[in-house]
């Protein structure tokens, strides 16, 4: 078949892929072989594909496709996660647009309109994974909210409620006024802002006197039910048993005395507001204070925000620092930085708001997983250094809040009964909730009409910790077949961003449920940044379309130039470039395979001597190769893993190989060596291949027509056997003694086609046997070895070992003598100053390790060159 001179990407993958469909291959069932299982974090189901997605699939479609080459039955599950905020906050915005309000919709109304929003978007993301060559069983695939991923939520929400860990209480949360929701600790991101500090006069009851007290929140004075003052500090003593008035509001508070006010502390004042302050409302609770909450869920102000009632908080500080001037209680303003907590999905300023949640007790739930990866090592962390990470989290976590103010998720399985804040049951469904009631009320004549379900959903991350399990049916139905052959599984590949929303949770519920691991590896891979380090996005203009780059570079080179910059953990500086040497890597590889299937084969001819070196030095070096690659794996070092690939196919097979055994001009090659160089070819493909997918499958089938069966694939990865170094590291040596008859060449301007002779000093005593490759690759007429040095000659050295090439009449002794003694010159001028620099006994003792090596290294460098330049001028003189 002709082969085409350009390597069609689209066609191929669009080819191939559906060739892996079609066959299967994807799909896993148990059976007699070892699993190797793979769960996707699930992206949200409103989500397209973004360099991130693209480095974090790129990666686990690397490990399975290895685990299928070698020989694992492996197992990709796929889905997407219900998101509860951001796909809410996508239909609201989507209805508003349609003049439709959410609060003039019924729960099931809002929710029909949710899945419709759900099936039209859905899929995409997982569509685009396909077009990167994401080898995921689509017959698994799950989603947050499919009826029995949420009976799993629910089951597991009754379960922790029985044994007394899921709990109600009214707390201090994180309430985000743009979602109209409460959040966990963990979804609150704080942000440094330039702000303001106001410093507020409060005058004392009955009297002319002020306290001052600083705040950055000036609105917040109309919820203050208290001044707090150190019962030690001396400067307020008298104001034991007095009040103050609240500027504007002009109510009375108590001034209070308590240890917990800093005397150092701006004015050694604080202002009291247990409704918008954690630390606030624990000394309320101390000090019996009254609550006031000023805020609506949209953090406008409520009827207690008096004359402000109706207006956004923000707007009211500006409103009420000018009445506050105006009243002649405002003392002063400073610029003041503080970190102000933001919303992880909406980015709004979250409010501290006091509210009835759900929360589950964590103290007790963590120690299994921290045991885990802490102590016993059963999970690994890729890097280790998030080990630390891990540690104080989990050291210092606080109880979970599931709860969430929304309708698109799983709803709470809390039915109450009665107006009393106690007056519920829990049971995973209606009926069971109301013989539960009945029970507990010893009334039989309840119906399912008495009881009214809790309104909230449950936080999205209390089913993405399921996820490992849930996807198996293994919360539900913990004894099927799926379940007990594919868990626990085997490598989570995610970024540290999720370490605490996800990771370690997903931890917490498999010790919490199987008492097992639910992962052995987390490989957390870093975060895409551009060139200029700013972590892509949209508002930003930074982030390229995935599927743009996969149009112009084709995948397989988007994969390469993605991994080839992302060792784990650490953050990449995306640039095209990138993508663009991927590219040239599939270029390279097709060039090479279409220079060896251009060749014309004889079966007659015998197999020259090089051609038998350079088989047995590549085969050695595909060995060493693979015993590297290995340990990069098992380190989880993919990029050094695809780095070394990539040396071994460009370095090794592209230019040294196919140089040694290509046969001359329009001359034969012989069959031996052509069917070593398909073989070690083939041995390539197998490598590369769950780095390359699309390239190597379609170069698998062009070698010779194959079955399904035989599909590279499904094939097996090269197996590892003994080989010699000393075969690598002569081929190393002969490799130097090419490359310097190639320098003379085109220094000497000597055409390849004119063949030299070349003359030696084998002072390192080297092996003999690649002087068939130097006399080939350097077109040595005769390689003859001696004990004196040639007179009137080029010169180079390798190592110890000295080179001849007896110069003709067609160089000009003179031009060489004189171009020789310049460089003479200049490396003489370097060594000085290397020379100067290690002299330096304030250089030498502070300078790091590895920079002294470099310096050394370049002072015996150009001591060898300058050995070598003079005896090549005694040679001329």
């Amino acid at each position: 078949m002709t082969i085409p001179a350009q390597f069609d990407a689209k066609s191929v993958e669009e080819k191939w892929y559906a060739y892996w469909m079609k066959n299967n291959y994807f799909h896993s069932e148990p059976d007699n072989r070892t699993p190797y299982t793979i769960v996707i974090p699930p992206p949200n189901v409103t989500g397209v594909l973004h360099m991130g997605h693209m480095l974090n699939n790129t990666i686990q479609d690397v490990l399975i496709r290895r685990a299928r080459l070698k020989g694992f039955n492996a197992c990709w599950v796929p889905g997407t996660d219900h998101a509860s905020i951001a796909t809410e906050a996508k239909v609201v915005a989507k209805l508003k647009a349609e003049g439709i309000n959410k609060n003039d919709l019924t729960r099931e109304e809002f929710l029909d309109h949710a899945w419709e929003w759900t099936h039209k978007y859905g899929g995409v993301i997982l569509d685009q994974l396909k077009k990167l060559g994401a080898s995921c069983d689509w017959e698994r695939t799950k989603f947050t909210m499919d009826p029995e991923m949420s009976a799993a939520v629910i089951h597991s929400f009754t379960d922790l409620y029985n044994k007394g860990l899921i709990y109600r209480g009214y707390r201090m949360v994180n309430w985000d006024p743009e979602a109209k929701t409460t959040l966990s600790d963990e979804e609150v991101i704080y942000e440094e802002r330039q702000g303001k500090l106001y410093h507020l006069k409060y005058k004392i009851e009955g009297s002319e006197e002020f306290v001052i007290v600083a705040t950055t929140r000036p609105e917040t004075i109309l919820g203050d039910t208290a001044i707090c003052i150190n019962p030690n500090d001396e400067r307020y003593f008298h104001l034991q048993g007095k009040k103050a008035i609240v500027p504007i509001a002009n109510r009375v508070i108590p001034i209070i005395f308590d240890e917990y006010v800093d005397m150092e502390f701006g004015t050694g004042c604080l202002k009291v507001t247990p409704a918008h302050d954690m630390n606030d409302k624990t000394l309320g609770e101390k000090h019996n204070l009254e609550i006031i909450d000023i805020f609506n869920e949209d953090a406008t102000l409520n009827s207690f925000g008096l004359e402000y009632q109706g207006k956004d908080r923000f707007v009211v500080r500006e409103e009420i620092a000018v009445a506050l001037q105006e009243l002649g209680n405002l003392d002063k303003i400073e610029n003041h930085l503080n970190k102000v907590g933001t919303s992880e999905r909406t980015k709004a300023v979250i409010e501290p708001r006091l509210s009835d949640q759900w929360f589950l007790s964590m103290e007790e739930l963590v120690k299994p997983a921290i045991k885990a990866v802490l102590e016993t090592e059963e999970v690994k962390l890729y890097p280790k250094r998030f080990d630390n990470t891990y540690r104080h989290w989990l050291e210092n976590i606080r109880d979970w809040n599931i709860s969430r103010q929304l309708w698109w998720g799983q709803q709470i399985p809390a039915y109450y009964y009665g107006d009393g804040k106690e007056d519920f049951v829990v049971a995973e469904t209606k009926e069971q909730a109301l013989e539960l009631a009945k029970s507990k009320t010893n009334n039989p004549g309840l119906t399912q009409e008495s009881l009214r379900q809790d309104p909230d959903t449950l936080d999205t991350w209390f089913s993405a910790w399921l996820w490992p399990m849930s996807v198996f049916n293994g919360i539900t139905k913990p004894e099927n077949e799926d379940f007990k052959y594919y868990y626990p599984t085997n490598d989570l590949v995610t970024g540290p961003d999720i370490l605490f929303f996800w990771v370690a949770r997903m931890l917490i519920a498999g010790y919490e449920y199987t008492g097992q691991k639910p992962f052995s590896n987390v490989y957390l891979t870093g975060l895409v940044r551009d060139k200029q380090r700013r972590k892509m996005s949209k508002s930003l203009g930074n982030s390229p379309d995935p599927l743009d780059l996969i149009e112009k570079f084709s995948a397989d080179g988007v994969r390469v130039g993605l991994l080839l910059s992302a060792s784990a953990g650490n953050d990449i500086m995306f640039d095209e470039e990138l993508c663009n040497q991927g590219k040239a890597f599939t270029n390279k590889l097709w060039n090479a395979f279409r220079l060896i299937k251009g060749w014309e084969v004889s079966d007659t001819i015998p197999q020259p001597e090089s051609s038998k070196a350079a088989i047995a030095w590549y085969g050695a070096k595909l060995q060493k190769t693979l015993v590297e690659i290995e340990d990069h794996f098992e380190k989880y070092r993919i990029s050094d893993a695809l780095m070394t690939i990539y040396k071994l196919v460009w370095d090794d097979f592209c230019s040294w190989f196919l140089e040694m055994i290509k046969p001359a001009y329009q001359a034969p090659i012989d069959k031996a060596t052509f069917d070593s160089a398909i073989t070690m070819l083939e041995q390539n493909l197998k490598l590369l291949h769950p780095f390359m997918p699309f390239l190597t499958e379609e170069i698998w089938h062009i070698i010779q027509e194959r079955t399904a069966e035989d599909a590279l694939i499904v094939s097996t990865w090269p197996e590892i056997t003994s080989y010699e170094e000393k075969i690598i590291t002569d081929f190393d040596f002969a490799a130097e003694v090419i490359s310097g008859i190639r320098t003379i060449r085109k220094d000497k301007n000597i055409a390849f086609k004119d063949a030299i002779e070349l003359k030696a000093i084998n002072n390192e005593a080297t092996d003999t046997y690649f002087d068939c490759i130097i006399t080939k690759l350097g077109n040595i007429s005769t390689l003859e070895y001696g004990t004196e040095k040639v007179d009137g000659a080029l010169s180079f050295r390798v190592k110890s070992n000295e080179y001849f090439i007896p110069v003709t009449g067609s160089i000009n002794i003179e031009e060489e003598i004189e171009k020789l003694t310049t460089e003479l010159k200049y490396n003489q001028g370097f060594l000085k100053s290397v020379q100067a620099k290690l002299s330096n006994e304030k250089f030498v003792n502070n300078a790091p390790e590895k920079v002294l090596a470099i310096e050394r290294q370049k002072e015996a460098d150009a001591l060898s060159k300058i050995e070598t330049i003079e005896q090549s001028l005694a040679g001329l003189k």
